[in-house]
């Protein structure tokens, strides 16, 4: 069963979380704070006391918007020692998920928050724990979001903790929803975004295609051009054609600049004979 710290500066909301979270019977306790401070105090008591001590926090449900330190401060605070506690965001803000989840939260709730919303956050995070393999998440470190679909064909030296998050926050019309990066074929660069191209659709992010071709390397996404990255394993054809290369990755044919089209060769005979 879950310790849980909820940190919110609105008393009335604050008090509306914590009837919610004690009525969770996964929920062992659930105590608040009222601002970052307070919240810092009782994680560093509960760090202290160690993970079977007293004070013990397995969770702690963030606002994003406070005064003095925000959130997504805390949670990098929290960050920085050996074994915190995971991190659910309760906000009614959509526009920090991408910064949540790089900060391997395990969930972005947003206000109003709805009981069944909230019991699904915390059965992630009970989820986490099992992955983790003990009960209280002051011993493990947050191992990001919940595990779908593994990635495609990684490289031969990549490991799991190499590939980062499985998954990718995504908003649309005020849900945050998570695609599984292995169900990505293709990503277009439109200016300071991203477009994520799937079968069943395609997805904005706020992040940058050299961002994702860092971040994504490992799971055999590579640039193609100036615009797109590619999954490597979903291309279905290489066309040579007057000098110009393109790709056809399902319906789409995107083209392949002179720089990128002979490494994307080699690659692809890499992996057809491997």
């Amino acid at each position: 069963m879950l310790r849980v710290l909820a940190v919110d500066d609105e008393k009335p909301l604050l008090e509306e979380l914590l009837y919610l979270l004690r009525s969770d019977p996964r929920v062992r306790s659930a105590e608040g704070a009222s601002d970052a401070t307070e919240a810092l105090r009782r994680v560093t008591r509960a760090l202290e006391s160690g993970p079977d001590g007293p004070d013990g926090i397995d969770v702690v449900f963030l606002d994003i918007h406070m005064a003095g330190l925000t959130g997504l401060d805390i949670a990098r605070l929290l960050a920085g020692f050996a074994r915190p506690p995971l991190i659910v965001f309760v906000t009614a803000h959509e526009g920090f998920a991408v910064q949540a989840f790089d900060l391997k939260a395990v969930d972005y709730v947003l206000k109003p928050v709805r009981p069944e919303r909230l019991a699904e956050a915390v059965r992630r995070a009970c989820a986490q724990l099992g992955r983790a393999g003990e009960v209280p998440a002051a011993a493990a470190a947050p191992a990001g979001p919940p595990v779908v679909v593994a990635a495609p064909h990684p490289a031969p030296e990549s490991t799991v903790a190499d590939r980062g998050p499985e998954q990718i926050a995504v908003e649309l019309g005020g849900v945050t929803r998570f695609v599984a990066i292995a169900d990505i074929a293709y990503v277009e660069a439109q200016g300071d975004y991203a477009r994520l191209h799937t079968d069943g659709g395609s997805h904005l992010v706020r992040i940058p295609l050299s961002t994702l071709e860092e971040r994504w390397a490992a799971r055999g996404f590579v640039r193609i051009h100036r615009r797109h990255l590619v999954a490597l394993a979903r291309i279905d054809e290489l066309r040579l054609d007057s000098g110009t290369t393109t790709v056809r990755v399902g319906p789409a044919e995107l083209q392949v600049s002179r720089r990128h089209a002979r490494e994307l060769r080699d690659l692809l005979m890499r992996h057809a004979t491997g």
